[in-house]
């Protein structure tokens, strides 16, 4: 087997998370006219008719729409009584909020839900597109000023949040340091970096080699987002040093066996009485869905469905619609 250093090795485990908006070149290539703008949200909870995305979607909104998405973020919304907390979705590494919900917000708000998404973690080499790369404790309070006003505009007192990958990770340093826990009712996490990645083995291989101080040298001058999420890194430790979670929201963990980027993917599980761990193949046995593939995955997002509403302890996705394999 070819040799390569640990740096390209962290590189394409990096690909593999931004899969979506590496395909953006060939999709724009392909189809050049600009996707059409998103549709304006009604200004009410009554459930509306926006168009569920796919992964072209995906990639269009990656290089055209990284601040807007179909179903999210209409400040007139007002949330009704079948669904009286508004969503807050928390796109994942690498990506952004168009890239990242294209499925599920527009699912959310065709429910009658109000629905809100935001970018953060972006800095000089984001190009207004690339999020999560800054430390966590800076894009947590961006996520804190953010609720805030999704609180004013919908007069709600809590919000549900769903967070992919680093989105899973993040809302946790709010709950629990910046004062969200009383703010945060149900909180979902889709394969969520909780206790770090070891990058299928990647993190312990430079550890033992002793390079690991040298690339986290580069990328904590680049992408600190990336170190904070390593397993065994000082963010985790201070993070989780007294707990997994605090009293006051509900906690699910959605994990996939075929993760290779949140590895081991046991890692994403949390202890505490408030916490559900849900995995995907316990349900779906043949479902061969990875990391980056939760973003269009049915049984995925009928869970959530579930959780956010009926929150039926027995519910059983319907196993159809699995998520891309990455």
């Amino acid at each position: 087997m070819r040799r390569t250093s640990l740096a390209t090795r962290i590189a394409v485990a990096a690909v593999t998370v931004a899969t979506l908006s590496g395909l953006g070149t060939l999709t724009a290539q392909a189809d050049t006219p600009a996707p059409p703008a998103p549709a304006t949200a009604p200004s009410s909870s009554t459930p509306a008719d926006y168009p569920e995305g796919d992964l072209g979607t995906a990639v269009k909104n990656f290089l055209f729409s990284p601040g807007a998405v179909d179903g999210a973020n209409d400040w007139n919304c007002k949330p009704s009584a079948e669904h009286p907390e508004p969503v807050v979705l928390v796109h994942g590494t690498f990506f952004n909020l168009g890239a990242n919900w294209p499925v599920l917000a527009p699912k959310l708000a065709n429910e009658g839900y109000c629905v809100y998404a935001f970018n953060y973690g972006m800095n000089h080499l984001s190009l207004g597109r690339v999020g999560g790369l800054d430390h966590i404790r800076d894009s947590a309070r961006t996520m804190r000023t953010f609720v805030d006003k999704v609180l004013d505009a919908t007069g709600s007192e809590q919000v549900d949040v769903v967070g992919h990958s680093q989105g899973g990770l993040l809302p946790h340093y709010y709950i629990e340091k910046l004062g969200g826990a009383d703010k945060v009712d149900e909180f979902i996490g889709m394969a969520p970096s909780n206790h770090g990645t070891d990058l299928s083995g990647l993190v312990s291989l430079g550890r033992q080699l002793n390079l690991l101080g040298f690339v986290n040298g580069l990328l904590g001058r680049t992408a600190p987002g990336m170190v904070d999420q390593e397993v065994g890194s000082d963010f985790q430790r201070e993070l989780f040093g007294n707990g997994d979670t605090v009293p006051g929201p509900e906690y699910t963990v959605i994990s996939t066996k075929h993760d290779r980027v949140v590895t081991p993917y046991r890692n994403q599980q949390l202890d505490g009485d408030n916490v559900t761990n849900l995995v995907l193949q316990d349900q779906c046995p043949d479902n061969p869905v990875g990391h980056a593939g939760l973003f269009n995955d049915s049984p995925t997002h009928q869970n959530i469905l579930n959780i956010l509403g009926p929150d039926d302890p027995d519910f059983r996705p319907t196993c159809t619609g699995y998520g891309l394999p990455l």
